[in-house]
């Protein structure tokens, strides 16, 4: 008969992802996750089987919240409104708390080396599904319209963009300065520059 876990277990995983957020992938131990959890280290162990488990356990609740937030954050009647929502959305999440904890993605990306190959696919899969979900969002009939490049285009430049926004967080901690460079780039996306962009890309 399998044991009943004697902790509560969504609150230990909330707690599990907080650490791996402070400290990345690396630089966290099962000692660290348990101290955090306040669970003895071999219950740990038992219930998941090691580091790398908990933190994909960890990682498909950040992810779920991470869609649902920017699935919220799209859902505007404009283009413009909507692109400034997903970055103010993705800036209050880097520098949330003290001190900031930057990005969980960019992160792990970085840190995830070739023996981490579970690692490397769930930061994959959640890249993707926040690209799949910008295009869905982005593809409406009145955001489309309002587009200087195409829903699929504009999803990869912005996916691209929020890697370099998350490190340059982490380099000079400055919420202000990021929200100028997405307020730069929003400007880009949308059509009101459209025919500008054409005439310099004809």
């Amino acid at each position: 008969m399998a044991m009943t876990r004697q902790f509560d277990e969504d609150a230990v995983l909330e707690r599990v992802l907080e650490i791996f957020w402070i400290k990345g992938w690396k630089a966290t131990s099962m000692a660290d996750l348990a101290e955090a959890a306040n669970v003895q280290r071999g219950s740990l162990y038992h219930a998941y089987g090691g580091k790398e488990q908990l933190f994909q356990l960890a990682f498909d609740r950040y992810a779920t919240r991470v869609l649902e937030e920017t699935r919220a954050a799209l859902n505007a009647p404009s283009a413009h409104t909507a692109l400034q929502q997903f970055f103010e959305s993705s800036i209050a999440s880097m520098t949330a708390h003290v001190p900031p904890r930057g990005c969980l993605t960019t992160r792990s990306a970085i840190e995830a080396d070739a023996s981490a190959d579970n690692i490397q696919d769930s930061v994959r899969g959640l890249l993707k599904n926040l690209e799949n979900a910008i295009v869905e969002a982005l593809s409406r009939d009145e955001i489309r319209a309002s587009l200087a490049q195409s829903p699929e285009a504009t999803a990869k430049m912005i996916i691209t963009f929020t890697r370099g926004l998350a490190v340059m967080e982490r380099i000079n901690h400055d919420p202000e300065q990021l929200r100028e460079m997405c307020d730069h780039l929003v400007n880009l996306l949308y059509s009101d520059n459209s025919q500008a962009l054409a005439a310099v890309n004809p």
